[in-house]
């Protein structure tokens, strides 16, 4: 007689589950610089390695978010420095990286296989429903098309539009058509999420059940959330990254940040204070403020 396990069945072992971690970051960034447009350096001699949790990126206007979101996921090429996601080397000019060159064209394939990316505006064809758009999008990422409707369905549920997904996504308010664009993010279950400005357009009470969202993602995923808005990310975030000009001006808990400020500074709550002393001092080293 035999316990426990049968010894004849076969374990649900999957390829990821055999595949070993050769990285010891999801995101490493190494005097990192990235363009935007042809003059203007707006990502500046960058160094920044991100793990598993929630990464709030801050920042004024102009700051680059939104440039190092989109060098994230290799939208555009880094200018110098060098960049790994998921311990492979992202192209840049070649001569200035630091991570032993581009990756090869079918390593750059997988690699966006497993990225999440919703940028700031993202286009969609407005005859498609919501069900039609995120399968097109599992499509483009490559989903096993055996995986697919499922992966469509658990999406669609992650972001409150299970009752939606048949609609037409021209017949959407603003503030759904910004949750399809995060389920079209989290449909290929990445290893890496990219959430530039998520929250434009969404209600009180649908900003809080994406803070719920973003904190069950952060157990086993890297996530990188854009905003502007310091209360999502004292809400939501394990980790404060505050940009500024280019570069790095902060980086620690949002204890850590409303830690930085005091009742001198501009702001309704201690992390806005903090926000506010951060960049203040940040400004008067580089002379700039």
């Amino acid at each position: 007689m035999t316990h426990g396990k049968d010894p004849h069945m076969t374990p649900a072992v999957t390829a990821a589950d055999l595949a070993p971690t050769t990285y010891a970051w999801q995101i490493r960034a190494t005097g990192l610089k990235v363009r935007a447009g042809r003059r203007r350096m707006a990502v500046d001699g960058l160094d920044l390695s991100l793990g598993t949790g929630v990464h709030g990126l801050l920042g004024p206007n102009g700051a680059g978010k939104t440039t190092l979101i989109r060098a994230l996921a290799t939208v555009v090429r880094p200018a110098g420095g060098g960049l790994e996601l998921l311990g492979t080397p992202v192209g840049g000019t070649g001569g200035t990286g630091r991570t032993g060159g581009a990756a090869r064209t079918g390593d750059q394939r997988a690699l966006r296989r497993r990225i999440g990316y919703l940028p700031q505006e993202f286009g969609y064809y407005k005859r498609f429903t919501v069900r039609e758009f995120v399968e097109y999008m599992a499509w483009l990422k490559e989903v096993p098309k055996a995986e697919v409707p499922g992966a469509v369905q658990r999406a669609v549920e992650r972001v409150g539009l299970a009752d939606r997904a048949d609609a037409r996504m021209k017949t959407l308010s603003g503030g759904m058509v910004r949750r399809v664009g995060i389920a079209q993010a989290l449909v290929n279950d990445p290893a890496v999420l990219l959430l530039d400005e998520p929250t434009v357009g969404l209600d009180p009470a649908q900003r809080l059940r994406f803070r719920e969202l973003l904190q069950e993602l952060g157990l086993d995923t890297c996530v990188v959330v854009s905003t502007h808005l310091v209360e999502d990310v004292a809400a939501a975030c394990t980790d404060v990254v505050l940009f500024a000009e280019g570069r790095l001006v902060f980086q620690g808990t949002p204890d850590e940040l409303a830690a930085a400020g005091g009742p001198e500074d501009v702001g309704d709550s201690p992390l806005e204070r903090g926000y506010s002393a951060l960049l203040a001092d940040g400004g008067r080293e580089r002379g700039t403020w």
